[in-house]
């Protein structure tokens, strides 16, 4: 019997469990999916419980459910190491030994070090988060609704604020701050242009050179020197590898993702994939994103099957079919195939893509209920669901 282990239960985790549990009665496999939570977030859509009314409920799998199905044990525990040497798992109440493992916990909201935002932030990790978001913006009236980062969430979580007031009728000041000089980071300077666009259609201000300087009972101070009273803060500025992958000593990038070599190996029983695995690809690492997630996922399960059956594994090959920036009132943009788009398409791409992708049947109708549901209420706003 061999022992394998799949640390997290995200996109690559679970795209690794569905490939080795078809080979667990034929090869013997003892297959064990650890995940700190019991349940697994379809992370895509968490922006859409704000503004489009998705129910958080229905983004989420129930993983010892899952994991029956897939012929494998479930351990609901956060993992506190990984001995690639001497091949165990710690957690927070086991150690577990396993002949392959699987790293794919993703990634999780960077606060930097700093504890104060950490306690005093809303963030977006989970369905659980968007529930606590959800939760504050209908129990308590701010003044302010700041949304940290200019990346992709924060983009979403800000239209979708906007979109959240719309249907309410009110007209709350929402602003995007970004430490560095633009939005978007690397993306092509049409795409920068064509959001900023829409964000000043939507009313949103955006600050960009700037930070959080300090928060205190919701006054917030910019490293600038603005202060803005009784404030909503919710975290985007960036992501990091879990913990136990930071105390690794591996090579890794500057957000803690472990570098893996062709096949995605770290070592020769050690797997990355996702957001936890830094892949090199023209020369630079291939960025976070759902599509190579779960390819990624899919080769790391082959090459575990591959090498038990002593066969040669299979190179990762990247095939990038493109990403889309989605905003809440369906001025979308993106690359597909190649080609630059904006509007309404790449927001029917966007949401085509998630139902596909949803972990089930009951999702998947639950999502596009509520999706029509949201059209139906901002056609005719008195319109009973």
């Amino acid at each position: 019997m061999k022992k394998i282990l799949i640390i997290g239960a995200g996109f690559a985790g679970l795209s690794s469990l569905a490939v080795l549990s078809k080979f667990s009665k034929s090869l013997d496999l003892k297959i064990t999916l650890i995940n700190d939570k019991s349940d697994s977030s379809f992370l895509p859509m968490l922006p859409d419980c704000l503004g489009r009314g998705i129910n958080p409920k229905n983004l989420v799998c129930d993983l010892e459910v899952l994991s029956k199905k897939n012929n494998s044990n479930f351990v609901k525990d956060r993992v506190l190491g990984v001995d690639l040497i001497n091949k165990q798992v710690k957690t927070a109440t086991l150690m577990l030994d396993y002949d392959f493992l699987v790293i794919a916990s993703g990634s999780e909201t960077n606060f930097y070090g700093n504890t104060k935002i950490k306690e005093n932030a809303f963030k977006l990790d989970d369905a659980h988060d968007a529930s606590l978001i959800i939760k504050a913006l209908q129990n308590k009236p701010y003044d302010n609704y700041l949304v940290v980062g200019g990346g992709y969430t924060g983009i979403e979580v800000a239209t979708n604020l906007r979109s959240y007031f719309k249907k309410r009728g009110l007209n709350k000041r929402i602003t995007i701050i970004e430490r560095a000089p633009s939005i978007l980071g690397p993306l092509p300077e049409w795409m920068k242009d064509y959001v900023l666009d829409n964000l000043r259609r939507l009313g949103i201000d955006i600050f960009t050179n700037s930070g959080i300087d300090a928060i205190e009972n919701g006054k917030v101070r910019l490293a600038d020197g603005r202060i803005f009273e009784n404030s909503m803060l919710i975290w985007a500025a960036g992501v990091r590898a879990a913990d136990y992958i930071q105390n690794l000593k591996v090579e890794k990038n500057p957000q803690g993702r472990i570098k893996v070599d062709e096949y995605l190996r770290v070592n020769g029983n050690c797997f990355a994939a996702g957001d936890a695995g830094f892949f090199v690809y023209k020369d630079n690492f291939l960025r976070m994103a759902v599509q190579f997630a779960i390819k990624q996922g899919v080769c790391a399960g082959i090459n575990i099957v591959n090498n038990i059956k002593g066969k040669n594994l299979v190179k990762y090959k990247p095939l990038d079919f493109g990403y889309i920036i989605p905003m809440a009132n369906n001025r979308s943009c993106g690359i597909i195939l190649g080609i630059n788009i904006g509007g309404l398409f790449p927001t029917f791409m966007h949401y085509f893509m998630c139902i596909y992708r949803s972990c089930n049947f009951r999702n998947r109708i639950g999502i596009l209920s509520d999706l029509i549901g949201s059209s139906l209420k901002r056609k005719y706003p008195n319109y009973k669901i």
